[in-house]
């Protein structure tokens, strides 16, 4: 049973793992040895503290993964109305297309929503930006799970939902660096790029809530949510959290959550503690 689970996730990320680490090497090397001096690099503790969240988030991700397939499964056989080809190069089409609008709203979603930006600030938290950051992954995947049965209602066939979703992921590791300029123009309208992605990183105020994209950054052009890099972000999340403890790093959030919501006055003061924006706070 387990096996079968396994099977049916095809996840293309397990392959591309030893690349990551190839380019982080490569990347280390190319800043040790550049002339720029506005690069901020690698520190040891900060990498080994991203190395260690990529780790063990992807031993979470399969359990995730699994859970998600049996629900995906069961939308598919006895609600999706009809079932796309799985050997149609368009159903692949659709497939990339649909994950990364969904991406661009779930992400969307995880900078507005305070109990789903718990989970997601963990990937904010380094002050560095460079290949070993796009491992520094959250462990709690509930709402990324949601966020795919669309797919499965509409017909798409379960295993290939994490396979594009793997796919999206792979492409989003690349931008994560700072020793790639700026790309020819074409490619910075219609792509997400290194410098899109910078200024998403950045807790600057002019930087905040801005390029949600995975692989199209057409999604932030069309919904107003795009921003120019204009000069090199400072990274990190606005309250730095001055710690390389992954448990507080993964789960500290959700302990403020809470603690706000034993002082809440009201049901209003609830719902703005949990879904109102990061740093909500009642009126009064």
């Amino acid at each position: 049973m387990l096996a079968n689970i396994e099977e049916q996730l095809h996840d293309p990320v397990g392959y591309a793992v030893p690349v990551f680490l190839l380019f982080i090497v490569v990347e280390l090397f190319a800043i040790r040895h550049s002339a720029e001096e506005n690069l901020r690099g690698y520190a040891p503790a900060d990498t080994r503290t991203s190395l260690l969240m990529g780790l063990i988030g992807s031993g979470l991700a399969i359990l995730f993964r699994a859970v998600g397939l049996v629900g995906y499964a069961a939308l598919w056989v006895y609600v999706a109305p009809w079932h796309l080809p799985e050997d149609a190069w368009w159903t692949w089409a659709l497939l990339i297309i649909g994950i990364d609008l969904l991406w661009y709203f779930y992400h969307r979603l995880s900078h507005r929503v305070r109990v789903i930006w718990a989970a997601h600030q963990a990937h904010h938290s380094s002050e560095y930006f460079n290949y070993s950051t796009a491992l520094r992954q959250k462990w709690n995947l509930w709402f990324e799970n949601l966020m795919w049965l669309p797919l499965p209602l509409l017909g798409m066939p379960p295993w290939m939902v994490y396979t594009g979703f793997s796919i999206n992921l792979i492409f989003q590791f690349f931008v994560h660096t700072e020793k790639v300029d700026k790309l020819p123009r074409p490619i910075e309208l219609v792509f997400n790029t290194p410098s899109h992605h910078r200024v998403h990183h950045g807790s600057d105020p002019e930087y905040l809530d801005r390029n949600y994209a995975g692989i199209l950054i057409i999604w932030d052009r069309m919904f107003g949510t795009f921003a120019e890099e204009r000069q090199r972000p400072t990274y990190g999340l606005t309250t730095p959290v001055n710690t390389y403890n992954v448990i507080r790093l993964q789960f500290g959030e959700y302990a403020a959550i809470a603690a706000d919501l034993r002082r809440a006055r009201s049901w209003r003061h609830w719902g703005g503690y949990l879904f109102g924006p990061p740093g909500w706070r009642p009126a009064e």
